[in-house]
């Protein structure tokens, strides 16, 4: 039986995801990584966030960010902002490109965290477990801009708002600024030979101190985060029950969902003080 003191140090997310999760989640590695989420989230990236509040306490939602920075400490930083921010520290899942399941040990360590190989099959199935489903509609291309995109989101991909429409679920319009800053790519290895068998990926990004640095150039740079949480939006509000989605409108829902995101990263951007 376990006793007070260790119930008491599970989050209540953990404890609702005891029982074998069908996509790997370990609520001992949440448990155990939580002090080193807070210290990031608190301490080195000493990320604000703004309208937690529009996160539901329950049920469903998408949230729907831009990407950036070279890695996913954008991921990261939203996920810790709900597990720490919100009242009932909800679990984001988020899903991951299916190159990343390939690199070794990382898809793994990705499942045991809450996140999921991006599929249509795989969102539906979270989100008809009530989960919190975490998007980058921009893909690899997110993160594949240089520095001197940097801000500047890529074409979405319409399938999170097929999603909401079909399950009637929220989104949940997501900013993030600095994570660009946090590993600002200047450029990208692409001919990696023999190597891409190896590492399974498709660049290598090459930042103003990796390669040059060596491994301690990988270190990500302490940039300020700020999140922004938007308001949800909900199109199936009026969009009949069991009518075929229209792709025109489903195309122009998510270009309004960009736009949407894009205006709240401006916004940001005019607010923050400085970088760092």
């Amino acid at each position: 039986m376990a006793t007070a003191r260790s119930e008491a140090r599970r989050t209540p997310r953990a404890r609702r995801n005891a029982a074998t999760d069908p996509f790997g989640v370990d609520p001992t590695l949440l448990r155990r990584s939580r002090p080193l989420s807070e210290f990031l989230y608190r301490h080195y990236w000493r990320v604000h966030t703004e309208g937690i509040e529009h996160i539901p306490d329950t049920g469903p939602v998408l949230i729907v960010a831009n990407h950036s920075g070279g890695i996913p400490i954008d991921a990261a930083m939203i996920a810790a902002a709900v597990a720490i921010e919100h009242p009932q520290q909800r679990l984001v899942r988020f899903l991951y490109d299916r190159f990343v399941a390939e690199v070794p040990f990382v898809g793994p360590l990705f499942n045991r965290f809450g996140a999921a190989v991006a599929s249509y099959k795989n969102a539906r199935r979270l989100l008809k477990m009530g989960e919190v489903v975490g998007i980058f509609p921009e893909g690899v291309e997110g993160v594949a801009k240089t520095i001197w995109q940097r801000y500047e989101l890529q074409p979405f991909h319409s399938s999170f708002v097929r999603l909401s429409l079909a399950l009637r679920v929220p989104i949940i319009p997501t900013a993030v600024v600095g994570a660009e800053e946090t590993y600002p790519v200047i450029g990208k290895f692409e001919r990696l030979g023999p190597l891409r068998k190896i590492i399974n990926v498709p660049y290598i990004p090459v930042t103003p101190l990796f390669p040059w640095l060596g491994a301690l150039g990988m270190i990500p740079l302490p940039a300020k985060f700020h999140i922004r949480f938007g308001s949800p939006l909900r199109f199936y509000a009026d969009a009949p029950r069991r009518r075929p989605q229209d792709d025109a409108a489903v195309i122009k829902r998510t270009e309004q969902v960009r736009r949407l995101v894009q205006a709240m990263v401006h916004e940001v951007l005019v607010v923050r003080e400085s970088v760092f």
